[in-house]
């Protein structure tokens, strides 16, 4: 039996895959390194020699798959399908290249790879360390109209980062996140095994939904600087570039699953090209899927679809939380509850916060 990225995904996810194609549904909680690949041990190539030679870069990517699928968890809320691992869900959807497929897809490569750079930076893993190749440079000016200018210590041309006023001097230093080994660690475990089947529309699909999760967090780093000098004076400054903090990452893949374009294979086999011959292809950053989606209205097991039955929904909201949408036109029921919550809070001097206890109705509306 070969195994798939689904199944490693669904094995650090706790549903580790048994022989016969079976599947043992376990909890999100993440499972030790050497179990997963004591159930993984058939695999072949980089991934074999990761589980074999780096249990610390495994437990990350472990990380990174909890971390994609909360954060998955959080963008899909209020949706009919809201990426829930219950009853084998979650690998009934990744069986299949459908839109929600793709983002669950992208999100858990950004996931790993946003946990391998974070491990580096920290000092997790002895194979890597913070970024520190970006060239040391000074930049130099006198103001305007004073004949300053840009001098580089290392001749690599290098302009000021952005905020850095010009008559302020400034270099590289510090310590960066090394998104480039969570890239690379990230491609190496989530791709190989679908390296050997490149021309499957499906694969090329993976392998592309792979690529755009791994690019959201690589495209998007932002420089951050530190002032020096006397008083606060910021003279220098010392700049280095991190990851955008990973929520942000979910929302940016959120807008791309909108925007999302089916794909068909192309004449020659090896690529895909967009189902509509009036859509642009699609970037590198763009997600894209080869089947369409189910309503998720109704239990199905072929599908992974739990239905929307006894589902919270708003009923004041037009959109996909609304219980129009949310719940099918089936209508929905109301009841209300009364909760205890803090009230009427006073700050005691010196350190102390007392409040009293309020008891609150709210409506609680249900799908039918």
């Amino acid at each position: 039996m070969r195994y798939s990225t689904v199944a490693l995904l669904l094995a650090l996810l706790g549903q580790a895959p048994t022989p016969g194609a079976s599947w043992a549904v376990g909890s999100q909680v993440v499972m030790d390194p050497t179990l997963i690949c004591k159930k993984t041990r058939r695999l072949r190539g980089k991934v074999a020699d990761i589980c074999k030679n780096e249990p610390a870069l495994l437990k990350e990517i472990s990380r990174g798959i909890q971390l994609g699928t909360k954060e998955c968890q959080f963008q899909f809320r209020d949706r009919r399908w809201n990426c829930t691992t219950a009853r084998r869900s979650l690998k009934k959807v990744l069986l299949r290249d459908t839109r929600e497929s793709s983002f669950v897809t992208a999100i858990m490569s950004a996931g790993v790879t946003f946990s391998l750079t974070r491990a580096c930076t920290t000092g997790d893993l002895i194979q890597c360390s913070c970024d520190k190749t970006v060239k040391v440079a000074r930049y130099v000016s006198g103001g305007v109209g004073s004949g300053g200018r840009t001098k580089d210590m290392t001749g690599t041309g290098v302009t000021p980062p952005e905020g850095v006023p010009q008559d302020t001097d400034w270099e590289w230093g510090g310590c960066g996140d090394n998104v480039n080994f969570g890239y690379r660690k990230s491609r190496a475990f989530l791709d190989a095994p679908y390296r050997r089947r490149r021309s499957d529309i499906k694969t090329l699909v993976k392998l592309h939904n792979n690529d755009a999760g791994r690019l959201s967090v690589k495209n998007f780093m932002r420089t951050e600087c530190k002032c020096h000098g006397l008083s606060g004076s910021c003279t220098l400054r010392t700049c280095w570039r991190k990851m955008p903090p990973f929520r942000e990452v979910g929302y940016r893949l959120k807008e791309r699953f909108d925007g999302a374009a089916k794909v068909i294979p192309s004449n020659d086999g090896h690529r895909f090209m967009p189902e509509g011959l009036t859509i642009k292809p699609p970037a590198r950053t763009d997600l894209v899927y080869s089947e369409d989606s189910p309503d998720f209205c109704w239990p199905d097991r072929k599908t992974g679809s739990l239905g929307t039955q006894g589902r919270e929904c708003n009923a004041t909201s037009p959109g996909v939380d609304g219980c129009e949408l949310l719940c099918c036109g089936r209508g929905y029921d109301s009841r209300q509850i009364r909760e205890k919550v803090n009230c009427k809070c006073r700050f005691r001097w010196c350190c102390e916060v007392t409040c009293s206890t309020c008891v609150h109705r709210r409506t609680i509306n249900t799908c039918r």
